[in-house]
């Protein structure tokens, strides 16, 4: 059985800096590719980044150069250092894994899904 499960949210000042982090269980992290996607509230849920199996990393415009995403194959783990955010990064981040060889950007051609974790940026 498959589970993602993401960790590392919470409240932070706009500038501040939040790392989450995703745990694997069921699956090999290295084989998938493993995106970062988040939703705020009353919007669709967007791509943020990707990591492909051979660890080339794919950002939106929005977190290129704020953001970074990396793995930890002996955690089977998927993290996301966040750095200098703002308002408008805040919503439900979600982890997420996809069999494609590619990396893709759209939430509905991902295969697994996390719960969650909500992140909340003060002005």
């Amino acid at each position: 059985q498959v589970q993602l499960v993401e960790a590392g949210g919470g409240p932070v000042q706009t500038g501040g800096s939040l790392r989450l982090s995703c745990a694997a269980s069921g699956l090999t992290s290295s084989s998938y590719v493993m995106g970062w996607f988040r939703q705020a509230p009353g919007k669709e849920r967007e791509f943020v980044a990707a990591l492909s199996r051979s660890r080339e990393t794919y950002y939106a415009d929005s977190v290129k150069g704020r953001f970074t995403i990396s793995r930890d194959n002996a955690k089977s783990t998927v993290y996301l250092q966040m750095n200098n955010l703002h308002p408008d990064d805040a919503g439900v981040y979600y982890c997420a894994a996809d069999r494609a060889i590619v990396v893709r950007t759209t939430p509905a051609e991902y295969d697994y899904w996390g719960q969650g974790t909500q992140v909340t940026v003060s002005s």
